[in-house]
């Protein structure tokens, strides 16, 4: 119950429909034992079983109830005898069980009704959070994890505990109520009969309890199966390109396959020791049916120590304690799978940040100095990407960072975004480690353009003002002539209210970079960071991307890693990396005259 104990926080802005629902629950137990109680007065006078009473009895306290009743019951039925109105009383029995029923199903129903604002309040607020911690959660977690588990994870792992939920609030109020009400009474009925009916129920209870034990170890496997499966779906669809290029469609399928075989094992197994627990629970119960049947048998036709009509009254009682009897069976199997899904969920939303505001951090809004790498040393793993790393960025230069695949030059860029964390040294912005500034004031003086050019299932004017959703329609239009790209926008069916598709995947890649550069521009930083923003693109393409891109970082602080030398001559300095060190530093002409590293670079890419 620990896991539901941590989920039970989303229920407390609800707690006015838990109590509406938890005192509905109350009656509806309440009218539900009076129901079948109910039934014993009309049977009394059906089969003509009322001794005549002609004087009205004395109420003499709780503990003689039962006496009151039955002599009232009798005293009403003899009254209306010598008026020669059986036929009355009779009609008023059975408005009386009519009445009873009715009034169990009205409050039955209002239960229902409020705990659906409950249960789904507290899907909302789960998913809500979740999302949100999703978003929170560094880089770093989505490189360990599987995109598709944690969509199972905020899909169906978060229903699961919905359905639970309800299964526990019934198991706490209505269920065990109802059993309890019934029990006092069939206790008023016949003590005798109701001890022994209950000798056989832990016998029952212990049998049904075994079947239950393995279900939380099955739903794990169930759940985590189908976080799986998502997972191959969402790498489908991603990269649907590369796997029709190299005829992989078979691999693919066979991997989604046995995947969803195995989930139809697990999820058989789970079923079919589900399903054993109504058929056990009924079988139980009608075995105590079947006792009751014999002894009270015995107490009505050779003890005769109780009347026909109590036995078949506790009869229907007794019946009545399997429906809840079978939905306690059900519902603790159901807070068994929930307990699993509770559990696959609490790990996203228990899961710590490290890249979180100090309680001191400061917002900072303004960009003056400069931007200063001091002594800084970081690792993804084991070994170190960056050691002893320094680098001065002044104001309103321009620094490009050039060398081979894995010298560190994508780090730096996460590094001064922060969303990696140095482990040695720190990253200064006007002499302010950027660990005291508040990472939402810190990216909001940042401008990103990556070599991959994320954008949305949304128009054009959506992913442009990304990062200033109030902008105007002449900031966007202008932002997309600095960046090349108005023209081609004006020539979409619906110009800038033209929806792009997935990823942007009715553009060009050309086109979508240019877009992204809009959405920089617009976003009007004062510190710049290009990650390889040309290195996928044709000539043509690449043209006008450096053509937009040199219009943005004018009198602009900016950070280009490149991979294409061509783009970064004009830089105001350029750092050659190897294998996270610096080897050489300068400006395009500088490092030429050097014959070094950098002019192998730029002799490879036939610039010489």
């Amino acid at each position: 119950m620990e896991y539901f104990k941590k989920i039970l926080r989303f229920a407390k802005p609800y707690k006015l429909f838990a109590f509406l629902n938890i005192l509905s629950n109350i009656f509806y137990a309440l009218f539900s034992t009076l129901a079948m109680i109910s039934l014993f007065p009309m049977l009394a006078v059906l089969f003509k079983q009322t001794e005549p009473v002609y004087e009205k009895p004395v109420w003499n306290g709780l503990s003689q109830g039962k006496d009151y009743v039955m002599e009232y019951l009798n005293f009403f039925v003899t009254e209306r005898s010598q008026d020669n109105n059986t036929g009355d009383a009779l009609m008023l029995m059975v408005v009386l069980v009519i009445t009873m029923f009715f009034l169990k199903n009205v409050f039955g129903y209002l239960a229902m009704y409020f705990i659906t604002f409950l249960r789904n309040g507290v899907l909302k607020d789960l998913r809500n959070e979740l999302y949100q911690k999703t978003v929170d959660l560094p880089i770093s977690y989505y490189s360990e994890k599987r995109k598709g588990d944690t969509i199972a994870r905020i899909t169906s792992d978060v229903l699961e505990i919905q359905h639970s939920f309800l299964s526990i609030l019934e198991l706490i109020v209505r269920e065990p109520l109802t059993i309890v009400f019934t029990i006092i009474a069939m206790v008023s009925i016949s003590p005798k009969l109701t001890l022994f009916v209950f000798l056989f129920l832990p016998i029952s209870g212990f049998l049904i309890s075994l079947i239950g034990k393995s279900l939380k170890r099955k739903s794990d496997k169930v759940q985590s199966e189908q976080g799986h499966f998502l997972s191959i779906l969402e790498e489908t669809l991603g990269g649907l390109r590369v796997i029709k290029a190299f005829n992989a469609e078979s691999q693919f399928a066979k991997n989604f396959q046995n995947s969803t075989k195995r989930f139809y094992n697990f999820s058989n197994s789970l079923l079919n020791r589900q399903n054993l627990a109504s058929p056990t629970s009924e079988f139980f119960g009608i075995a105590a049916i079947g006792v009751i049947l014999w002894y009270g048998g015995q107490m009505v036709l050779v003890e005769k120590t109780l009347q026909p009509e109590l036995f078949i009254t506790y009869m229907g009682l007794a019946y009545q304690i399997l429906t809840p009897a079978k939905a306690i069976s059900k519902a603790s199997y159901g807070v068994k799978k929930g307990n699993a899904a509770a559990e696959r969920v609490l790990e996203i939303l228990e899961t710590e940040n490290p890249i979180v505001d100090k309680v001191d951090a400061r917002v900072k809004s303004s960009f003056d100095n400069g931007i200063i790498l001091e002594n800084i040393s970081f690792k993804y793993e084991d070994e170190f990407v960056l050691k002893d790393f320094n680098l001065t960025v002044p104001k309103g230069e321009t620094v490009a960072l050039v060398g081979q695949s894995g010298s560190g030059k994508s780090t730096i860029a996460n590094l001064v975004t922060r969303f990696y964390d140095v482990n040695e040294g720190a990253i200064k912005i006007d002499g302010i480690d950027i660990k005291d500034i508040t990472k939402n004031s810190l990216r909001g003086l940042l401008g990103l353009v990556t070599q991959d050019s994320i954008l949305f299932n949304d128009t054009v004017a959506k992913n442009i003002t990304l990062g200033k959703e109030n902008a105007t329609e002449e900031e966007i239009v202008e932002a997309a002539k600095i960046a090349n790209a108005h023209e081609f926008i004006s020539q979409l069916p619906n110009g800038y209210q033209t929806n792009i598709g997935d990823s942007g995947n009715k553009l060009s890649g050309g086109q979508k970079q240019r877009l992204s550069i809009a959405r920089a521009v617009l976003k009007n930083p004062p510190i710049m960071v290009l990650d390889e923003a040309t290195s996928a693109l044709d000539t043509e393409s690449e043209r006008l991307v450096q053509d937009a891109l040199e219009k943005m970082m004018r009198n602009r602080t900016s950070i280009v890693i490149a991979h294409r030398l061509s783009t970064i001559q004009n830089a105001h300095k350029i750092v050659v990396l190897q294998k996270g060190e610096i080897v050489e530093q300068g400006t395009h002409d500088e490092l030429l005259t050097k014959n070094g590293a950098y002019k192998k670079l730029v002799a490879m890419q036939s610039l010489g």
